[in-house]
């Protein structure tokens, strides 16, 4: 049997009304037989009608169609037809959570308390039927969709299910169907932390399969090749006893106080108060260890409403919408049909990038990759690190003994460009000296092909000044990662007025390989996120040097909730490596950006360390304090904090009149994804139009009103 749309008043009195443009997931049923039993189950199959590009979402004529077909199973388990009801996904997707799209139209906290107590109506009944329910984790899970296998009796999961996880406090929610409450009574304290607060908050971490299971939020998992057959299988040995799931042990007691005290000592330290879904989300889950069910959901339902109705959450939807559709679709990116195939890859460089790099092709493109350098003994030290990554990789599980076997062979060392005769592509990651750069491209095209597509990783010098004098200056593309290379998602891919289409087209072709969030930049110095950045950093040091105090300039910051301090960031960056950008940048740029005279002293006197720690609390070292000399015209915490947004605001639309980008989105995009810009302000431009920054700045508005606070809803 099949269930089909029904009204929402199938599980509701609410006066919600499902979203016009809902696409509806039906909850589809039919009685199987359990494998080497004469018993039978319900199985529930959700499933939207459409491929795995579009994945399960439940709004609320979802939910019906689910609660429908939950009423149909318990019917049959009353009349003893069944022996146990399972639930799972269309092909590669379980489901990702709640279809958000109608929450930009909900008015008041009581139609947003009744969203959340609309899914939790109908997930409960899950784990109340008279028969034993199951999850079958076939595929991606998040959000809402955890939260549906939270209240069954039992989970398996494929070991091919891809990402697990609960994404809601990265958006400014918290898990509402039940998570926050379900999850620490099953798994503790410590570990619902991890996977509701601290994985949101390091860049939407997710869980894969086995991570699931070792943390016991999946009782058994299978190969995906009978993965259902397997647990069903496996369901029939629990039903009849043959199997009992072993559970972890969850201390309520001085474990779970230490935890929730880990947790606000880990959120006040990356968010500063900023954002409250991180707090709400602790608070839930300090209280789920000694409230019943009904008394769990219902704070809930108060903390998931009050959270959809901030503008925290209105903010993150447009945040969410850029990484989610904006990032996949590049604007001006060329026809991907133009792109030449990679079947080599040549890296100028055997140092820590260049090396980075190498493990990053030769992992997502599975091709050879060559590293070159001055001396042997360089190279050796690249190709070292490459292979010993792969190692940690394979001993922490990621690469069977095969692909690891693989990889290894992939990449190898030169000291000849020679070699790179037969290759595609070539990227240069030597130091940021525009002379040295000029200099490889014009040694490559001696060796290289015609059609070999020239890269570099420069990270603020001029790519049309690199490809200057070249025969082939249209095959050179900026290629600009953000370091660490394996964990930053953006790639700033840089063109110049001679770039063609093709060369273009095959750098964004390998950037959606590499696995890469790609934005179009025109080559103009430091591309975007630098630029922003140096800008910002700049006003901060000058304020320093002018004499306000290290602690003001160490927090002012601090209620943006940016994910780094300004000192530790220099720290971070390297004083010289900070210096030499700044000076690029006053060079183009002599009347915004400043070299500070203290930067230079500390690169002068050779000194990388510019922090020290007094338990907690950061100082700069009696080294770096004997070089300074400052003025005495202080600036208050919130002085200073304005005069930061205003040079941002200021550069931001600068380049947007420059063409340095398409639109202020992609401005967004690139703040998020490369400097950590927090989701919950929704962007760097809608943050700065909010607080009236961009009109006293620069006399306007980036985002027409309206724009990023009803975005497309994404699911959770």
């Amino acid at each position: 049997m099949s269930t089909g749309t029904e009204t929402a008043s199938t599980i509701t009195d609410s006066t919600i009304a499902a979203a016009p443009d809902e696409v509806v997931t039906q909850s589809l049923l039919r009685i199987v037989a359990l494998p080497g039993t004469g018993a039978r189950a319900a199985l529930i199959t959700l499933d939207n009608g459409h491929d795995h590009t579009k994945p399960n979402t439940l709004g609320i004529a979802g939910l019906a169609s689910l609660d429908s077909a939950i009423d149909a199973a318990e019917t049959a388990a009353k009349a003893g037809q069944i022996v146990a009801l399972a639930i799972t996904g269309k092909p590669f997707v379980f489901a990702v959570g709640a279809d958000l799209t109608g929450v930009p139209r909900l008015h008041d906290l009581e139609q947003a308390r009744q969203l959340s107590a609309m899914g939790h109506r109908v997930f409960r009944r899950l784990g109340e039927l008279p028969v034993p329910t199951f999850a079958l984790l076939n595929g991606a899970t998040l959000g809402g969709g955890l939260e549906i296998a939270l209240h069954c009796t039992y989970r398996t999961v494929s070991s091919g299910a891809g990402l697990i996880a609960f994404p809601e406090v990265a958006l400014g929610l918290v898990p509402g169907w039940g998570g926050a409450y379900l999850l620490p009574r099953l798994i503790g304290a410590k570990n619902a932390i991890k996977v509701i607060v601290e994985n949101p908050l390091s860049q939407n971490r997710m869980l894969n399969p086995k991570q699931a299971a070792t943390l016991g939020i999946a009782d058994a998992m299978f190969e995906p090749a009978d993965f259902l057959v397997q647990s069903l299988r496996w369901a029939a040995a629990v039903v009849a006893g043959e199997v009992t799931p072993s559970r972890p042990l969850v201390d309520t007691g001085a474990e779970w106080d230490d935890a929730i005290t880990e947790g606000r000592e880990l959120v006040s330290a990356a968010l500063h108060g900023s954002a409250p879904a991180a707090e709400r989300a602790l608070d839930l889950i300090d209280q789920a260890r000694n409230r019943t069910p009904d008394a769990g959901f219902a704070a809930e339902d108060d903390v998931l409403a009050e959270l959809i109705m901030s503008d925290e959450f209105r903010a993150s939807l447009y945040a969410f919408d850029l990484v989610q559709r904006r990032a996949k679709r590049p604007v001006g990116a060329p026809n991907p049909a133009l792109a030449r195939p990679i079947t080599k890859v040549g890296i100028v460089g055997a140092g820590l990038m260049a090396s980075q790099l190498a493990l990053l092709f030769a992992q997502r493109l599975e091709v050879p990759v060559v590293m070159t350098d001055l001396n042997q003994e360089r190279v050796d030290t690249g190709v070292g690190y490459v292979r010993n990554e792969i190692d940690t990789l394979q001993a922490k599980g990621k690469f069977s003994n095969d692909k690891a076997n693989r990889l290894r062979a992939l990449v190898s060392g030169t000291t000849t460009k020679a070699d790179f005769a037969d290759a595609d592509l070539v990227i240069e990651a030597v130091f940021e000296k525009l002379e040295l750069k000029r200099e490889i491209f014009a040694e490559l095209e001696t060796h290289i092909s015609a059609t070999c597509l020239l890269l570099t990783n420069t990270s603020s010098l001029s790519v049309t000044e690199m490809s200057r004098g070249l025969a082939h200056p249209e095959r050179v593309v900026g290629f600009h990662f953000f370091n660490p290379v394996a964990k930053m998602p953006l790639l700033e891919i840089a063109s110049t007025e001679l770039t063609d289409e093709v060369a273009l087209a095959t750098a964004f072709a390998v950037g959606k390989a590499l696995k890469k969030s790609c934005v179009l930049v025109h080559d103009a110095p430091a591309f975007v996120v630098n630029r922003i950045l140096i800008r910002f950093l700049g006003e901060v040091i000058a304020a320093f040097d002018e004499g306000t105090p290290f602690d003001i300039v160490e927090h002012a910051l601090d209620p943006l909730g940016l994910p780094i301090s300004p000192f530790l960031l220099l720290q971070l960056v390297g004083p010289g490596v900070a210096l030499h950008v700044s000076e690029t940048m006053h060079l183009a740029f002599p009347d915004r950006y400043l070299v500070s005279p203290n930067q230079q002293r500390i690169v002068d006197a050779g000194i990388t360390r510019l922090l020290t720690w007094d338990g907690a609390v950061p100082r700069l070292t009696d080294e770096v304090t004997g070089l300074l000399v400052v003025g005495n015209s202080a600036s208050t915490a919130e002085q200073l904090r304005q005069r930061a947004l205003d040079a941002m605001a200021q550069e931001a639309r600068l380049m947007l009149d420059d063409g340095v980008v398409a639109e202020p989105q992609d401005i967004d995009l690139c703040m998020m994804l490369g400097a950590g810009w927090p989701f919950h302000l929704g962007g760097i431009t809608p943050y700065l139009d909010r607080t009236g920054t961009s009109e006293r700045v620069t006399g306007r508005r980036f985002l027409a009103p309206g724009v990023a606070s009803l975005p497309t809803a994404p699911a959770a």
